[in-house]
Protein backbone atom coordinates (compact mmCIF):
# COMPACT_ATOMS: atom_id res chain seq x y z
CA UNK A 1 0.00 0.00 0.00
CA UNK A 2 1.21 3.51 -0.83
CA UNK A 3 0.92 4.94 2.66
CA UNK A 4 1.97 8.40 1.45
CA UNK A 5 -1.42 8.90 -0.23
CA UNK A 6 -3.35 8.13 2.94
CA UNK A 7 -0.99 10.17 5.12
CA UNK A 8 -1.27 13.14 2.78
CA UNK A 9 -5.07 13.19 2.68
CA UNK A 10 -5.46 12.60 6.42
CA UNK A 11 -2.80 15.19 7.29
CA UNK A 12 -4.50 17.74 5.06
CA UNK A 13 -7.86 17.15 6.73
CA UNK A 14 -6.27 17.37 10.18
CA UNK A 15 -4.64 20.69 9.32
CA UNK A 16 -7.97 22.09 8.14
CA UNK A 17 -9.93 20.84 11.16
CA UNK A 18 -7.32 22.02 13.67
CA UNK A 19 -7.18 25.44 12.03
CA UNK A 20 -10.95 25.72 12.34
CA UNK A 21 -11.05 24.56 15.95
CA UNK A 22 -8.29 26.94 17.05
CA UNK A 23 -10.56 29.91 16.50
CA UNK A 24 -14.05 28.68 15.72
CA UNK A 25 -16.61 25.90 15.63
CA UNK A 26 -16.48 22.97 13.23
CA UNK A 27 -20.27 23.04 13.01
CA UNK A 28 -20.21 26.42 11.32
CA UNK A 29 -18.29 24.85 8.42
CA UNK A 30 -20.90 22.16 7.79
CA UNK A 31 -23.62 23.28 5.42
CA UNK A 32 -25.91 20.65 3.88
CA UNK A 33 -27.09 22.75 0.88
CA UNK A 34 -23.51 23.74 0.09
CA UNK A 35 -22.31 20.14 0.26
CA UNK A 36 -25.18 19.04 -1.96
CA UNK A 37 -24.34 21.68 -4.56
CA UNK A 38 -20.63 20.90 -4.72
CA UNK A 39 -20.69 17.09 -4.39
CA UNK A 40 -23.85 16.63 -6.43
CA UNK A 41 -22.76 19.06 -9.11
CA UNK A 42 -19.26 17.61 -9.38
CA UNK A 43 -20.58 14.06 -9.74
CA UNK A 44 -23.18 15.20 -12.27
CA UNK A 45 -20.61 17.03 -14.39
CA UNK A 46 -18.28 14.02 -14.28
CA UNK A 47 -21.10 11.71 -15.37
CA UNK A 48 -21.75 14.00 -18.32
CA UNK A 49 -18.06 13.88 -19.22
CA UNK A 50 -17.58 10.10 -18.91
CA UNK A 51 -19.79 7.12 -19.86
CA UNK A 52 -21.12 5.20 -16.86
CA UNK A 53 -18.81 2.20 -17.37
CA UNK A 54 -15.78 4.48 -17.64
CA UNK A 55 -16.96 6.45 -14.59
CA UNK A 56 -17.07 3.33 -12.42
CA UNK A 57 -13.85 1.88 -13.87
CA UNK A 58 -11.94 5.15 -13.49
CA UNK A 59 -13.10 5.55 -9.89
CA UNK A 60 -11.69 2.11 -9.06
CA UNK A 61 -8.50 2.69 -11.04
CA UNK A 62 -7.85 6.00 -9.35
CA UNK A 63 -8.00 4.57 -5.85
CA UNK A 64 -6.32 1.24 -6.64
CA UNK A 65 -3.32 2.76 -8.42
CA UNK A 66 -2.93 5.69 -6.03
CA UNK A 67 -3.29 3.56 -2.90
CA UNK A 68 -1.04 0.69 -3.96
CA UNK A 69 2.69 0.57 -4.55
CA UNK A 70 3.61 -0.42 -8.07
CA UNK A 71 4.87 -3.97 -8.56
CA UNK A 72 6.88 -2.79 -11.56
CA UNK A 73 10.31 -2.50 -9.96
CA UNK A 74 12.90 -1.69 -12.66
CA UNK A 75 15.78 -2.97 -10.55
CA UNK A 76 14.05 -6.33 -10.10
CA UNK A 77 13.42 -6.58 -13.87
CA UNK A 78 17.03 -5.67 -14.57
CA UNK A 79 18.52 -8.22 -12.16
CA UNK A 80 16.12 -10.98 -13.24
CA UNK A 81 16.91 -10.34 -16.90
CA UNK A 82 20.66 -10.67 -16.31
CA UNK A 83 20.03 -13.89 -14.40
CA UNK A 84 17.86 -15.35 -17.18
CA UNK A 85 20.32 -14.30 -19.89
CA UNK A 86 22.95 -16.40 -18.09
CA UNK A 87 20.59 -19.39 -17.95
CA UNK A 88 19.83 -19.11 -21.68
CA UNK A 89 23.54 -18.95 -22.52
CA UNK A 90 24.07 -22.25 -20.66
CA UNK A 91 20.92 -24.21 -21.47
CA UNK A 92 18.98 -22.40 -24.19
CA UNK A 93 15.50 -20.87 -23.91
CA UNK A 94 14.05 -24.08 -22.46
CA UNK A 95 16.14 -23.42 -19.33
CA UNK A 96 13.64 -20.66 -18.50
CA UNK A 97 10.64 -23.00 -18.24
CA UNK A 98 11.04 -23.38 -14.48
CA UNK A 99 11.84 -19.71 -13.82
CA UNK A 100 9.16 -17.76 -11.93
CA UNK A 101 8.99 -13.99 -12.39
CA UNK A 102 7.18 -11.67 -9.98
CA UNK A 103 5.75 -9.61 -12.82
CA UNK A 104 2.82 -10.83 -14.90
CA UNK A 105 3.79 -9.11 -18.15
CA UNK A 106 7.42 -10.20 -17.92
CA UNK A 107 6.37 -13.77 -17.09
CA UNK A 108 4.09 -13.87 -20.12
CA UNK A 109 6.85 -12.61 -22.41
CA UNK A 110 9.33 -15.19 -21.16
CA UNK A 111 6.65 -17.87 -21.51
CA UNK A 112 6.19 -16.94 -25.16
CA UNK A 113 9.95 -17.25 -25.65
CA UNK A 114 10.03 -20.77 -24.22
CA UNK A 115 6.96 -21.69 -26.28
CA UNK A 116 8.89 -20.92 -29.45
CA UNK A 117 7.04 -17.83 -30.69
CA UNK A 118 9.01 -15.64 -33.08
CA UNK A 119 10.28 -12.21 -32.08
CA UNK A 120 7.68 -10.19 -34.00
CA UNK A 121 4.77 -12.03 -32.36
CA UNK A 122 6.29 -11.64 -28.90
CA UNK A 123 6.93 -7.92 -29.34
CA UNK A 124 3.48 -7.25 -30.83
CA UNK A 125 1.70 -9.15 -28.03
CA UNK A 126 3.56 -7.41 -25.22
CA UNK A 127 3.24 -3.99 -26.86
CA UNK A 128 -0.52 -4.48 -27.21
CA UNK A 129 -0.91 -5.38 -23.53
CA UNK A 130 1.21 -2.39 -22.52
CA UNK A 131 -0.91 -0.01 -24.60
CA UNK A 132 -4.13 -1.28 -23.01
CA UNK A 133 -2.70 -0.97 -19.49
CA UNK A 134 -1.38 2.54 -20.03
CA UNK A 135 -4.60 3.72 -21.67
CA UNK A 136 -6.58 2.43 -18.69
CA UNK A 137 -4.36 4.28 -16.22
CA UNK A 138 -4.52 7.46 -18.29
CA UNK A 139 -8.31 7.23 -18.26
CA UNK A 140 -8.18 7.12 -14.45
CA UNK A 141 -5.91 10.17 -14.43
CA UNK A 142 -8.28 12.09 -16.73
CA UNK A 143 -11.21 11.15 -14.49
CA UNK A 144 -9.66 12.59 -11.33
CA UNK A 145 -8.34 15.62 -13.15
CA UNK A 146 -11.88 16.19 -14.41
CA UNK A 147 -13.14 16.13 -10.83
CA UNK A 148 -10.38 18.58 -9.92
CA UNK A 149 -11.66 20.93 -12.63
CA UNK A 150 -15.35 20.50 -11.82
CA UNK A 151 -15.25 20.87 -8.02
CA UNK A 152 -14.01 24.50 -7.88
CA UNK A 153 -16.40 25.44 -10.69
CA UNK A 154 -19.34 24.05 -8.74
CA UNK A 155 -18.04 25.79 -5.66
CA UNK A 156 -18.29 29.04 -7.60
CA UNK A 157 -21.79 28.14 -8.79
CA UNK A 158 -22.77 27.59 -5.16
CA UNK A 159 -21.26 30.95 -4.28
CA UNK A 160 -23.35 32.65 -6.95
CA UNK A 161 -26.48 30.90 -5.72
CA UNK A 162 -25.77 32.03 -2.16
CA UNK A 163 -25.14 35.61 -3.25
CA UNK A 164 -28.38 35.71 -5.23
CA UNK A 165 -30.28 34.38 -2.22
CA UNK A 166 -28.58 36.89 0.04
CA UNK A 167 -29.39 39.84 -2.20
CA UNK A 168 -32.99 38.67 -2.47
CA UNK A 169 -33.24 38.53 1.33
CA UNK A 170 -31.77 41.89 2.29
CA UNK A 171 -35.06 42.85 3.87
CA UNK A 172 -34.95 39.71 6.05
CA UNK A 173 -31.83 39.71 8.27
CA UNK A 174 -32.52 36.14 9.45
CA UNK A 175 -32.13 34.81 5.90
CA UNK A 176 -28.89 36.59 5.12
CA UNK A 177 -26.74 34.31 7.34
CA UNK A 178 -27.68 30.96 5.71
CA UNK A 179 -27.35 32.46 2.22
CA UNK A 180 -23.91 33.86 3.06
CA UNK A 181 -22.87 30.45 4.45
CA UNK A 182 -23.71 28.79 1.14
CA UNK A 183 -21.88 31.53 -0.74
CA UNK A 184 -18.67 31.13 1.23
CA UNK A 185 -18.62 27.42 2.07
CA UNK A 186 -19.25 26.07 -1.43
CA UNK A 187 -16.04 27.72 -2.63
CA UNK A 188 -14.28 26.19 0.37
CA UNK A 189 -15.67 22.70 -0.34
CA UNK A 190 -14.75 22.87 -4.02
CA UNK A 191 -11.19 23.99 -3.25
CA UNK A 192 -10.67 21.19 -0.70
CA UNK A 193 -11.99 18.47 -3.01
CA UNK A 194 -9.86 19.68 -5.90
CA UNK A 195 -6.60 20.50 -4.14
CA UNK A 196 -6.49 17.84 -1.42
CA UNK A 197 -7.95 14.83 -3.24
CA UNK A 198 -8.69 15.04 -6.97
CA UNK A 199 -5.71 16.91 -8.43
CA UNK A 200 -3.10 15.19 -6.18
CA UNK A 201 -4.56 11.79 -7.11
CA UNK A 202 -4.43 12.71 -10.81
CA UNK A 203 -0.81 13.86 -10.45
CA UNK A 204 0.14 10.66 -8.62
CA UNK A 205 -1.51 8.59 -11.35
CA UNK A 206 0.44 10.54 -13.96
CA UNK A 207 3.74 9.92 -12.15
CA UNK A 208 3.02 6.20 -11.73
CA UNK A 209 1.90 5.88 -15.35
CA UNK A 210 5.13 7.46 -16.59
CA UNK A 211 7.13 5.11 -14.35
CA UNK A 212 5.16 2.09 -15.62
CA UNK A 213 5.81 3.16 -19.22
CA UNK A 214 9.56 3.06 -18.59
CA UNK A 215 9.34 -0.32 -16.87
CA UNK A 216 7.24 -1.73 -19.70
CA UNK A 217 9.85 -0.57 -22.19
CA UNK A 218 12.46 -2.29 -20.03
CA UNK A 219 10.42 -5.51 -20.04
CA UNK A 220 9.96 -5.46 -23.81
CA UNK A 221 13.68 -4.92 -24.40
CA UNK A 222 14.60 -7.58 -21.85
CA UNK A 223 12.38 -10.21 -23.47
CA UNK A 224 13.65 -9.34 -26.95
CA UNK A 225 17.31 -9.54 -25.93
CA UNK A 226 16.84 -12.76 -23.96
CA UNK A 227 15.03 -14.33 -26.93
CA UNK A 228 18.03 -13.38 -29.10
CA UNK A 229 20.44 -15.08 -26.65
CA UNK A 230 22.19 -11.87 -25.67
CA UNK A 231 25.12 -12.23 -23.26
CA UNK A 232 24.52 -11.11 -19.65
CA UNK A 233 27.25 -8.44 -19.86
CA UNK A 234 25.93 -6.94 -23.08
CA UNK A 235 22.36 -7.15 -21.79
CA UNK A 236 23.35 -5.24 -18.66
CA UNK A 237 24.75 -2.43 -20.78
CA UNK A 238 21.62 -2.29 -22.94
CA UNK A 239 19.14 -2.35 -20.06
CA UNK A 240 20.99 0.17 -17.90
CA UNK A 241 19.67 2.90 -20.21
CA UNK A 242 16.13 2.14 -18.97
CA UNK A 243 16.95 2.43 -15.26
CA UNK A 244 16.30 5.53 -13.14
CA UNK A 245 19.39 7.65 -12.53
CA UNK A 246 19.49 6.67 -8.85
CA UNK A 247 19.60 2.99 -9.76
CA UNK A 248 22.36 3.60 -12.31
CA UNK A 249 24.46 5.40 -9.73
CA UNK A 250 24.04 2.61 -7.21
CA UNK A 251 25.06 -0.03 -9.76
CA UNK A 252 28.08 2.02 -10.87
CA UNK A 253 29.22 2.38 -7.26
CA UNK A 254 28.69 -1.36 -6.75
Amino acid sequence: MDIATIIGIVAGLVVIVVSILLDGDIGSFINAPGLAIVFGGTISATLVKFPMKDFIASLKIGFSVAMKNSKNDPNYIYEKSIEMAGLVRKGGLLALESVKVDNELFQRGIGMCTDGHNLDVIRATIDREVVVTIETQEMGENFWRGIGDAAPAWGMIGTLIGLVQMLASLDDPAAIGPAMAIAMLTTFYGAVIANLVAIPLADKLSIKTDADKRVHELIVESVVQIQQNQSPAALGEILSAFLPNTSKSAKDEG
